[in-house]
């Protein structure tokens, strides 16, 4: 049997972060971007002062991206600074 788990994110080629790498990982990610689009149009409908722009959309949006890290650093590649493939020619 196979030990080796199976990798929702893959390591980007430049820079530092994740892609997604399997049905999972668009799966979180299509629900991070549906979710950040639901609090963007309800601020649009709600949003008076700047107290309500923090509450209702810049605390959630920062908590949820808090979430999105977690998920992608458990189910992915040890994240490091790449640029482009690390095999010399």
């Amino acid at each position: 049997m196979d030990t080796e788990k199976k990798l929702w994110f893959r390591s980007k080629r430049y820079g530092w972060g994740w892609t997604p790498a399997s049905k999972e990982g668009w799966f979180v990610t299509l629900a991070f971007l549906g979710i950040a689009i639901f609090l963007a149009t309800r601020l649009e409908d709600s949003a008076v002062s700047g107290e309500d722009i923090l509450f209702t959309f810049a605390l959630p949006i920062g908590a949820l991206t808090l979430l999105l890290i977690a998920i992608a650093w458990r189910t992915g590649e040890k994240p490091r600074w790449r640029w482009g493939d690390s095999k010399k020619k």
